[in-house]
């Protein structure tokens, strides 16, 4: 009678192949795992503080996130070009308090200031890095850090007084339609952010965007008019930034020099939890308004427990590298 081989044991392979799949799902849809971890952080935060259990409370956590989701918006874009955007708080604090500074000249004319600053330091970010290959980090750094020296120049010389902002972008900062429904949300950010999850998926620029980041050799050989691409890129990071930095003015209904300057490491955050990656080639914006939420409901826990700005800081910088750890790891393992 011949001998059988032994059969194999299903619960050896089953814990490493269990895992492998689990990994595999994950990194094909990220945004079930980001859509589990809001949930687990807001119901810790209803916890701990009952208050936020109201929907006032989570249409004020969503105003918010708002104006980092809109921000992160242009970093995102930028950082699947394999760049990143560290002006983007300057922009948004020097369109927000020369938005307010010229409200005396009207609301319309005082937004579109405004928002000329953020496109025309875009513009700027973009001819340097596109056209004359600078560095992406160094170029919006040093633009980032003239434009704060040139406000300070800008607030010393300037008489028109105390900064107002205009009560059209108070209204649309605080105020709510059918009582829960920001109107930030419903008529900026839910706009922008279908046409830059549509845009990235369908659009031409939207895939000459990714493809300049996975492989900028290959594009420059298909002909695609990378510099191009990598100006517009960076004009839409800076209107966007302009736009959150009024909306962020109309939400405290004040601005100063430093209005935004904590926003500067949250924008990289948000992209990066949402799964866009650092390196450039992968990623999109519907995870990026996901890690605005997350961010958005962390800085309410940590509120809520009083951590120092410190603290909060050194949190955000270790969430940044813990996710960019993790997903390299999942894409090494697809």
């Amino acid at each position: 009678m011949s001998a059988t081989a032994p059969a194999s044991s299903p619960t050896v392979e089953a814990g490493p192949g269990r895992i492998a799949e689990f990994q595999r799902r994950l990194s094909d849809q990220p945004l079930y795992a980001l859509a589990a971890i809001l949930v687990i952080l807001f119901v810790i935060l209803s916890i701990i503080s009952p208050g936020y259990r109201s929907l006032h409370s989570v249409s004020s956590t969503v105003q918010v996130a708002a104006i980092l989701g809109i921000m992160a918006g242009g970093q995102t874009l930028v950082l699947l070009t394999a760049g990143v955007d560290l002006s983007v708080a300057s922009v948004a604090s020097a369109a927000a308090y020369l938005m307010a500074q010229n409200n005396v000249h009207g609301a319309f004319a005082a937004i579109l200031i405004g928002l000329a600053v953020g496109l025309v330091a875009g513009l700027v970010n973009g001819i340097g890095v596109g056209v004359f290959g600078v560095q992406p980090l160094i170029m919006t750094l040093g633009i980032g850090a003239i434009l704060g020296g040139m406000l300070i120049v800008y607030s010393q010389a300037e008489t028109n007084g105390a900064p107002v902002v205009p009560q059209v972008m108070y209204e649309l900062g605080t105020r709510t339609v059918f009582r829960y429904i920001p109107l930030d949300v419903l008529l900026v950010w839910l706009p922008l952010s279908v046409i830059l999850i549509l845009g990235l998926k369908y659009s031409g620029l939207g895939r000459a965007i990714i493809a300049i980041g996975d492989n900028p050799v290959a594009c420059r050989l298909a002909g695609v008019r990378s510099w191009q691409v990598l100006i517009v890129t960076y004009v839409i990071s800076g209107g966007l930034s302009a736009v959150a930095g009024m909306i962020l003015g109309g939400n405290n209904n004040a601005v100063d020099l430093q209005l935004a300057s904590s926003y500067l490491l949250l924008t990289v955050a948000a992209a990066v939890i949402g799964g866009t990656s650092v390196f450039g080639g992968s990623g999109g914006y519907a995870g990026t308004i996901f890690g605005a939420l997350i961010l958005t409901v962390l800085d309410a826990f940590l509120t809520v427990i009083n951590a120092t700005e410190a603290v909060r800081q050194m949190l955000y910088g270790l969430l940044i590298l813990l996710l960019a750890w993790a997903y390299a790891r999942l894409a090494g393992n697809t």
